[in-house]
């Protein structure tokens, strides 16, 4: 299976100039950056160092997914932040799982001795209450739902109906900011079924930049939508 790579930037010129040359050429197909607007010269130098950008044309990290996911075309799906807390070197390990025949493997910050160097009360709270709660509604086994870090099969886009605005605008009008797809992603495959997986991988510190993290609005839509998923979505 082919395997395109994902690579979402805003503003991180010192985590992309460390963690791009690390990402080996035999891992994939395709590698496509995906920037949110970068003005500080993120854009200019993944270009120059002859990567493909592509710059998102609406705000938020759902656009970001959904206006490339056209001009992508691997199998397998890899998504990462090179920021400096998804490690290059599991790269291989989620790929390997992968091809063992797993619909979706994640990059776990807290499975076996891994542990998220980036996390502070709340966000390490936050992430077990998730992840606790999704595993209780929807029967689940997982140790981290919510991380960007993981590999899937690319037709498990449609198959969980996540390339449609239906999935997120209630949660997003009531809280009034965009979301991304990985926790919707989460509990819809254990809806539908699928082969999950997670691997250890940790989470470095970040490489400089700013963290996005829109705490209290984005916990609450997620929140929100672990417990609406319950009566919402069916598998077709």
């Amino acid at each position: 299976m082919s395997v395109t790579i994902l690579a979402l930037t805003l503003n991180e010129i010192d985590g992309v100039r460390a963690i791009l040359p690390r990402i080996k050429r035999q891992w994939y197909d395709q590698l496509i950056v995906v920037d949110g607007g970068s003005s500080d010269g993120t854009i200019e130098w993944c270009r120059a160092e002859g990567y493909d950008v592509y710059v998102q044309r609406r705000h938020g990290i759902r656009f970001a997914y959904l206006e490339v996911f056209p001009l992508v075309s691997g199998d397998i799906v890899l998504t990462l932040s090179p920021d400096g807390n998804c490690d290059p070197d599991v790269i291989p390990a989620l790929l390997e799982k992968m091809h063992q025949g797993y619909d979706l493997v994640i990059g776990s910050r807290y499975l076996d001795d891994a542990h998220s160097d980036d996390d502070d009360f709340i966000t390490g709270f936050g992430n077990w209450l998730f992840t606790r709660t999704v595993n209780l509604l929807h029967k689940g086994n997982y140790t981290d739902c919510m991380v960007i870090y993981r590999a899937f099969r690319r037709s498990l886009i449609t198959e969980l109906d996540l390339d449609k605005d239906e999935s997120y605008e209630l949660s997003e009008r009531l809280f009034g900011t965009v979301i991304s797809w990985e926790p919707l992603m989460s509990v819809r495959a254990l809806k539908a079924q699928k082969r999950v997986g997670e691997v250890p991988a940790g989470e470095p510190p970040r490489i400089g930049g700013v963290r996005k993290l829109q705490i209290f609005r984005w916990g609450a839509a997620y929140y929100f939508q672990f417990w609406r998923e319950v009566w919402f979505w069916r598998p077709g």
